[in-house]
């Protein structure tokens, strides 16, 4: 009789339960998992409480992901601690959270040779919260003259938080008086000065988990439940291969396993604007059709690292990527290449596809019945009747609805055409 091993994911959540119930329902439906060497495994979940800890305990879990430690700094030493001590896998790691802002993915794509806009940072308008603030910029705050960088940049441009995040702070700046009074409003923010890419055609969002990426066509202007349209040609294939490739390979530099990047496409040119996301978008109310694909994602990167025993690298290693980056025989084409080449290595693509093809070939079925069953129904109109006021219910019922709905049927094309092999 095969071994069975069991293996606990334990999720360390903020205010958030759509999908954390999506995730539960569907690591229960799993069942016994097999992998080539015969062995049995069983995956189960558990929501993270936070107490105190000591630093000697065992933790039980195997992996956790983490959708909390980014703002709130006590979980964040619980998972360096069982990181550290105990090999923790964690989605995403704690340690590059300090670059998990904008600034730093900015000047890594920029020295990879990403065509990132120009970009300059601009000191605090306001003081920080620092004893020491007033004395330190009396005397070696340089004067600078704000105008004068932005009609370097040229206008329209964008001034927006160092570090991002949902959207905060961040103005379309189309005049000298609009840009200061951006500016001046900013307070104890750290702004950058970003040139825009105006003209673009698309404007991409890529959600990437492990080494799967579905690329979406958003629309920032729009609300929230209409912010992803569904569309599967709004990219050429090779516009669209870049841009999955540009989001691996932020992931991999940074060794974060579940993150979004926005880029802007104009005239065949994909532009990276805010690369590094610690809690991306995977609301049903916002993902709606994409949202079983990341759920899918989610569940088999998850297992495919719990189950096989996937050791994590959480340090930047930036010497293999520089080495390409400098690399003159190379031209932007070659460099993706071989940047592709380097993600594929860090998320062993070859072995999660042989694992994902062997051990969980089930997937696609199980989450096709799941999205077509009363339980899923009761979470979709659970979570519009816990975001919406009563009077748009039945509106958002209809919408998220039938957007799901065209999911199901393209899915069931897409199963049949597999299974005849057509």
């Amino acid at each position: 009789m095969a071994p069975k091993t069991d293996h606990l994911i334990g999720l360390l959540l903020g205010a958030e339960d759509d999908w954390p119930t999506a995730f539960e329902a569907l690591a229960r439906r799993l069942g016994v998992i097999r992998t080539a060497d015969g062995a049995d495994h069983r995956v189960s979940t558990e929501r993270l409480a936070i107490e105190p800890f000591n630093l000697r305990d065992q933790p039980r879990q195997d992996l956790v992901i983490d959708r909390l430690a980014h703002w709130y700094y006590h979980p964040r030493e619980w998972l360096k601690k069982v990181s550290l001590m105990d090999d923790v896998y964690l989605l995403n790691s704690p340690f590059t959270f300090q670059s998990m802002e904008k600034h730093s993915a900015y000047c890594a794509l920029m020295r990879l040779g990403m065509h990132v806009p120009d970009t300059v940072l601009v000191p605090y308008k306001n003081p920080v919260d620092n004893a020491r603030w007033a004395y330190t910029s009396r005397r070696y705050n340089k004067e600078f003259d704000l105008a004068a960088i932005a009609d370097e940049l040229g206008y329209p441009l964008f001034m927006k938080p160092f570090d991002g995040g949902a959207w905060r702070g961040v103005s379309m700046i189309k005049d000298r008086e609009a840009l200061h009074q951006a500016y001046d409003d900013s307070g104890e923010m750290l702004m950058h000065l970003q040139k825009s890419v105006d003209g673009f055609e698309v404007f991409a969002r890529a959600l990437t988990i492990g080494p799967e990426s579905m690329v979406m066509n958003f629309r920032p202007d729009e609300p929230m439940h209409n912010r992803y349209a569904v569309d599967h040609g709004f990219l050429s294939p090779e516009v669209g291969r870049e841009a999955i490739t540009i989001a691996q390979t932020v992931n991999a530099f940074f060794r974060w396993e579940f993150n979004s990047c926005e880029m802007l496409v104009r005239d065949g040119v994909v532009h990276p604007i805010d690369y590094a996301n610690a809690c991306p978008d995977v609301a049903v109310t916002s993902l709606h059709y994409y949202f079983p694909w990341a759920m899918k994602a989610l569940l088999r990167w998850s297992v495919f690292c719990a189950v096989t025993g996937r050791v994590a690298r959480t340090q930047v290693d930036t010497d293999p990527w520089f080495a390409i980056a400098d690399d003159e025989s190379l031209d932007y084409q070659g460099k993706l290449t071989a940047y592709q080449g380097l993600a594929d290595d860090h998320f062993e693509s070859e072995r999660y596809a042989e694992f994902c093809a062997t051990s969980l070939p089930h997937v696609d079925e199980m989450v096709f019945d799941w999205v077509n069953s009363d339980e899923f129904r009761i979470l979709l109109q659970t979570t519009i009747h816990q975001t919406y006021p009563p009077h748009e219910w039945e509106k958002f019922e209809g919408h998220f609805g039938g957007l799901l709905g065209m999911w199901l049927t393209d899915e069931q094309h897409r199963l049949s055409s597999s299974a005849t092999g057509s």
